[in-house]
């Protein structure tokens, strides 16, 4: 049998499948990442460790699927995390800076104070934050060794390096589009933005459409030499294309260690209400847009607060939080800052609310429920700024296999979800991307045709006012600020 390997390279973990040619997931792999928190806000990797996870992933996928045999490669990867290395000798001089970072929130006030926000936003469709590269790379080029020949990166591009031993330095759109440097009209790496961050963006990757020949392999354990690698694409973009999300309305929510909604556009709609524009993919050289709402931290919370609670594990958790009713406290999980639509770096994590008579059910349901809430107001902020109608709202990500979360989530944006049973949603859109540039597939609408396998949520009554007000109250408490001998 012949298959695509699809590498999706996240946050924790990396992961690698094997997908057929009638769009099915023959073999599985993954290997964890590592992280590391060297001063608090500050999130990073290291990028070797982070290409080998890549290598034991595929190890595993391949042991699984002995009999297959490997047409091509594609990749997708987490996004806003950037890195640098040496162009000659190909090592790694800095860490991954993770897109959960924020150790340059400093630097992105001081471009906002210096009046730099409106023409970032226009010119990106990403506000001033430091979730996003231009602050980043401008962080890594100042501890950069002297003499150097520099190269910068997301990590697709830092993946591609590796992959190829180094022969070439490209990414795809949707990345680009992702690192605050990238002109989305123009569709190139803009002088004025390298201006504004203090980039150089002769250092940056080439870009190329999301379905492109991208390399051939050259020393990964396991392919042969000279696999071709055929796609390349932003994680959260692999997955609303993984799901068929076509049509103009059409949206998915990832959930992960932040979560990630997004709803494709029929045209470039400049953002607004907190959330972002962004490029989905590109093909031929035309880009598909898409309205984002980036979620700096979703079920992240949930092993934290297992913890506190003394259970065993999340699924304990949940289970706890399905026997309490809704309307308990609030919980705000801003632990760095919160991303859409508020972005407010500023804002706490926090419990509102709380009595003598909260129970530990009350507290669990309190966490659980933040993931809804934040979907919600998302979804708000989209809904006002399109214009039109939501359409298929697919789930995906490790909780989108939890019926309860996804009840409470459906309840609250009073919208079906279209739970999905396989997981790699974004490597499956990796390896229909490649299959695009093979010619297995011909087209999007024998794409979207593929079978898959799903559930559909409908939404129950609730309450939603009484809940959206503790929430909005629980929220105002978190994005306050007071000065305190602490800030000062």
């Amino acid at each position: 049998m012949r298959a695509i390997l699809a590498i999706d390279q996240g946050t924790t973990n990396s992961k690698a499948v094997l997908v057929s040619e009638k769009g099915e997931i023959v073999g599985r792999g993954s290997a964890p990442v590592g992280i590391t928190y060297p001063k608090p806000g500050w999130v990073e990797q290291d990028p070797r460790r982070l290409y080998a996870s890549v290598c034991e992933a595929i190890d595993a996928c391949l042991k699984a699927a002995p009999d297959v045999i490997v047409e091509a490669a594609a990749i997708s990867n987490q996004r806003e995390s950037v890195t640098a290395w040496d162009a000659e000798t190909g090592e790694a001089l800095g860490p991954v800076v993770s897109w959960q970072c924020r150790r340059t929130a400093q630097d992105c006030e001081r471009l906002i104070v210096e009046g730099h926000l409106d023409r970032v936003q226009a010119l990106t469709g990403l506000p001033l934050d430091p979730m996003f590269p231009g602050s980043k790379f401008r962080w890594l080029l100042d501890r950069m060794p002297a003499g150097r020949s520099v190269r910068l990166g997301t990590v697709d591009s830092w993946l591609v390096h590796c992959l190829t031993g180094g022969r070439r330095h490209v990414c795809d759109a949707s990345n680009a589009a992702r690192s605050q440097l990238f002109d989305l009209q123009e569709q190139r790496w803009s002088k004025e933005l390298g201006e504004i961050f203090g980039v150089d963006i002769a250092l940056l990757p080439e870009v190329l459409d999301s379905s492109a020949d991208f390399g051939r392999t050259q020393g990964l354990p396991g392919v042969p030499d000279g696999t071709p690698i055929m796609a390349a694409i932003g994680d959260s973009h692999a997955a609303l294309f993984g799901h068929g999300a076509f049509k103009p309305g059409d949206g998915k929510v990832t959930f992960g260690t932040g979560s990630s909604i997004m709803t494709t556009l029929p045209r470039f709609i400049p953002p607004r209400n907190g959330v972002t524009t962004t490029v989905a993919w590109r093909l031929g050289g035309k880009p598909t847009f898409a309205f984002e709402g980036n979620i700096l931290v979703c079920a992240a919370s949930l092993p934290w607060m297992a913890g506190i609670l003394g259970l065993s594990d999340v699924a304990a958790l949940v289970e706890l939080a399905a026997s309490a009713e809704p309307g308990g406290p609030g919980f705000v999980p801003a632990f760095v800052g919160l991303g859409a639509p508020y972005w407010n770096s500023d804002a706490r994590a926090l419990f509102s609310q709380i009595n003598f008579n909260t129970t530990r059910a009350q507290m669990a349901r309190s966490v659980t429920d933040s993931i809804a809430f934040q979907v919600h107001d998302v979804i708000a902020a989209m809904r006002a700024q399109s214009g039109g109608e939501l359409g298929a709202l697919y789930v995906d990500g490790g909780p989108s296999q939890n019926r309860f979360l996804m009840q409470c989530v459906s309840n609250l944006i009073e919208h079906p979800v279209i739970q999905c049973e396989a997981p790699e949603a974004s490597a499956l859109g990796a390896a229909y991307l490649a299959g695009l540039s093979l010619g297995l597939w011909s087209d999007l609408h024998v794409i979207a045709e593929l079978p898959r396998s799903s559930h559909i949520i409908d939404p129950e009554p609730v309450d939603r006012a009484v809940l959206l007000n503790t929430w909005s109250d629980a929220l105002a408490r978190s994005t306050s600020r007071e000065t305190t001998a602490n800030d000062e």
